[in-house]
C-alpha cells in the first residue's frame, strides 16, 4: 500500500507538468467527447517446477546457531531443489481509456510467489503497475501514421524493457537491469514518423541481489523468531546475481534519470517492423536503501557486506547504465536483442541476450464454445551472458560470491495455445557460470498453464 500512496502523492505533479507542456498530443486527432472503456481481466499461473539442486561452500564464517545440525559451513544452493506444483500468481489488471488520450492501468498480483524478495516473506499483494498516460505512446517497431508525444505518471515498467515476453523465465539482462517497475514520470515524442525520444524521473529500484532462475531465495533472513533459531529455511539462498529491486518507499532522495533516443522502420500493416533503441539511465546509491525481512540493506550497504566487514571494491557511489535494444518483427517471426554496459560504484558489468521466437497458427480441428482448441504454437530460444568485470573483497568473505561469476543463461521453450486466453509453456533453462576457474552447471525445468478471462465494457 505504501507504494500506492506514494503513486497518489506523484499526482500532485501532473498539473505542473501538463501546464508545462499545453501542446502535448495536440497533432493527436483526439475525439474529446469519446466514450470511456474499460478492459478488466484476471489471469492465474500454475506451475510444475523442477530445479537442480547443487550447492557450493562459500568463506564466510556463520555461529553455528546459524547453521544445520552438523553442517559446520554455509551454503549458497538451488533456492528450492527438486520437483514442484505450485501456484505462482493471480493477477488482477483494469485497463482504462478515459478519452483517446487518456489511458491508465491498475495491474495487481496476488501471491507473486516468484518475484517476492528480498525473501519469500515479502508482501504477497502487490501493486505492480498503476499508471496514467496521456498522450500517444507507440509500441516498439510501430510507425505512426503523424507526431505524437505523451506523459506517464505512476508505477511502470522501463522503456527499454521486452514486454512482448515468449517465455515465463527472464534472461540475465532482464533480470539484473529491468526486471521491475519504477514510480515516477516518464516523457515521450515521436521526432516525426521513425525517430522517437523518451525521458525517465523515478525514485530509482533499489539495488539488491537474486537468483536468475524462477525463485529470487532468501539472503539476510534473521536466523531467530523470537526465541526459536530456524538457520535451516525452507528456501535457500540461491546463486544470487545483483539486481535492481522493488520499489518499497517513494524516495526521490537518490532519483534515477534515464533518457533514450530510437530510430523505427515498419510497413503500414504492421506485419514487419524493426525498431533500434539506445538508453541510458544513472543515479547516485544510498548509502543504505532499506529493504524488508532482511538484515542486509541495499544499495552500498549490500556492497559491504555484512556490517561492513566484506566490502567489495567500491571506488565511488555512482551507478549507471547503458544500453541498446533492437526489436525485429516479420510476420509470426520476432528477435528481441540487448547489450548492456554498467557501472556500480567503480564495479563494472556488461552482458547481453538474444531471443528468437515464432508463433505458427494451427488449422482448425476442435473448438469449444465456438473457440478454437490448440489455436497456435510458439517456440522461442533465448541466450544470455553476464560478465562481471570485478573480484570480490580481498578475503573472499562476501557472503554471496556468485555476484562475480562469469555467467551464460540458455533458455528453450514451446508455448502452445490451449483456447483463447488460456496456454501451456514448457521452458528448459541452462545455466554455466565460472567459479573458482572452474565451469558448474544448473538446469531448471518450467510447465506454466496460463488461463486468463478478459472482458470489455464501455464503447
Amino acid at each position: 500500500m505504501s507504494e500506492l500512496r506514494g503513486v497518489l502523492r506523484l499526482a500532485g505533479l501532473v498539473g505542473l507538468l501538463l501546464s508545462a507542456l499545453p501542446a502535448l498530443a495536440q497533432d493527436d486527432d483526439a475525439s474529446a467527447g469519446s466514450e470511456p472503456r474499460f478492459v478488466f481481466a484476471i489471469e492465474g499461473k500454475a506451475h510444475f517446477r523442477n530445479s537442480e539442486e547443487v550447492r557450493f561452500p562459500i568463506k564466510l564464517e556463520f555461529p553455528p546457531i546459524a547453521l544445520p545440525v552438523g553442517q559446520n559451513k554455509a551454503f549458497l544452493e538451488t533456492v528450492n531443489a527438486g520437483s514442484h506444483l505450485e501456484v505462482s500468481d493471480v493477477t488482477l489488471r483494469l485497463d482504462l481509456r478515459l478519452t483517446d488520450n487518456l489511458h491508465g492501468r491498475i495491474k495487481i498480483d496476488l501471491i507473486d510467489r516468484y518475484h517476492r524478495n528480498p525473501t519469500s516473506e515479502d508482501r504477497q499483494v502487490d501493486f505492480d503497475e498503476v499508471w496514467l498516460t496521456w498522450g500517444r505512446e507507440t509500441e516498439p517497431a510501430r510507425v505512426p501514421e503523424r507526431r505524437g508525444q505523451y506523459l506517464k505518471i505512476g508505477k511502470f515498467p522501463k522503456f527499454e524493457r521486452q514486454d512482448d515476453r515468449h517465455l515465463e523465465s527472464y534472461g540475465l539482462m532482464a533480470t539484473a537491469f529491468n526486471f521491475l517497475e519504477d514510480i515516477g514520470v516518464e516523457l515521450g515524442a515521436d521526432l516525426g514518423r521513425h525517430a522517437y525520444a523518451k525521458v525517465q524521473y523515478t525514485a530509482g529500484n533499489p539495488l539488491f541481489f537474486r537468483d536468475p532462475n524462477a525463485l529470487a531465495g532468501d539472503n539476510g533472513i534473521s536466523i531467530f523468531d523470537g526465541s526459536v533459531a530456524h538457520p535451516d529455511p525452507y528456501y535457500k539462498s540461491g546463486l544470487p546475481i545483483f539486481y535492481d529491486a522493488d520499489v518499497d518507499t517513494l524516495d526521490f532522495s537518490h532519483a534515477e534519470l534515464g533518457a533514450g533516443l530510437g530510430l523505427r522502420f515498419g510497413n503500414p500493416s504492421g506485419s514487419f517492423g524493426v525498431d533500434v533503441l539506445l538508453w541510458s539511465y544513472q543515479r547516485k546509491l544510498a548509502e543504505e536503501a532499506q529493504l524488508t525481512n532482511t538484515f542486509y540493506g541495499g544499495d552500498l550497504d549490500l556492497l559491504d557486506g555484512p556490517g561492513g566487514l566484506t566490502p567489495l571494491p567500491v571506488t565511488s557511489n555512482d551507478k549507471s547504465e547503458n544500453g541498446a535494444n533492437l526489436w525485429l518483427y516479420a510476420g509470426g517471426f520476432s528477435f528481441f536483442g540487448q547489450l548492456v554496459k554498467q557501472d556500480l560504484a567503480g564495479l563494472e558489468r556488461n552482458g547481453y541476450e538474444a531471443e528468437v521466437a515464432w508463433s505458427f497458427d494451427l488449422p482448425l480441428f476442435a473448438s469449444i464454445g465456438g473457440r478454437q482448441v490448440l489455436p497456435w504454437i510458439a517456440p522461442a530460444i533465448r541466450y544470455s551472458e553476464l560478465e562481471p568485470e570485478f573480484g570480490l573483497d580481498p578475503a573472499g568473505l562476501y557472503p554471496a560470491p556468485s555476484v562475480v561469476w562469469y555467467w551464460e543463461k540458455l533458455d528453450v521453450g514451446l508455448r502452445i495455445g490451449l483456447v483463447e486466453g488460456s496456454d501451456l509453456t514448457i521452458e528448459w533453462s541452462h545455466n554455466e557460470f565460472i567459479r573458482a576457474g572452474k565451469t558448474e552447471r544448473q538446469d531448471e525445468l518450467l510447465v506454466t498453464l496460463h488461463i486468463g478471462i478478459e472482458r470489455g465494457f464501455g464503447h
